[in-house]
């Protein structure tokens, strides 16, 4: 009897916490590895992003020398449509120095909200900035960082270096004090 609660609890031990610890690093190597980290994304008004992430740095191909802030969105989020004057007024305000890319994650699954939906919000709410509404959106969202919550928002200085996150709805003070920041004096 005793030796079959032994086999048992020996069984269940290595059932628990695995054989080898270096099989699941070799695993987690493999994971790594395989990352995207190059992405090409096409906003709703059909301009092309090509973005390589490298870490906690974004090379913006079509924005070299501009801060951006990615801005991690849905359609039905109550703070990310509150957010969107605060945005615009940001655009405006640092006019060819600053993009805002607003990627939505609002679909069902990591699908696409349908076109007329978004077209419909973005006249509404008479949105400045482009939006992507790709099915790679959930990809990218995982290469660039953690999103827990929406909105999200990520700040990268004029060489692609992420300097802020964001989460949830941010005064438009506090982000404009951070702009300001990442242009390093460029104003």
């Amino acid at each position: 009897m005793q030796f079959k609660k032994m086999v048992y609890f020996a069984i269940y031990f290595i059932l628990l916490f695995g054989c080898d610890s270096k099989v699941k690093t070799d695993v987690k190597d493999k994971l790594i590895q395989e990352k995207k980290t190059q992405f090409r994304l096409i906003t709703t008004q059909d301009e092309i992003l090509n973005l390589k992430i490298n870490e906690d740095n974004i090379e913006f191909k079509e924005y070299k020398n501009k801060v951006v802030l990615l801005n991690f969105f849905a359609t039905w989020c109550p703070p990310c449509k509150a957010e969107i004057p605060y945005l615009n007024n940001l655009v405006k305000k640092f006019k060819g120095k600053f993009k805002v890319i607003a990627i939505n994650l609002g679909g069902v699954n990591g699908a696409t909200t349908p076109k007329d939906i978004l077209d419909e919000f973005i006249k509404t709410n008479n949105i400045k900035y482009p939006i992507i509404n790709d099915k790679s959106n959930v990809a990218f969202s995982k290469a660039v960082g953690t999103i827990r919550v929406i909105p999200t928002m990520f700040l990268y200085d004029t060489k692609g270096k992420k300097i802020q996150k964001f989460v949830g709805i941010v005064p438009e003070e506090m982000m404009e004090i951070d702009i300001l920041n990442a242009l390093d004096g460029q104003i």
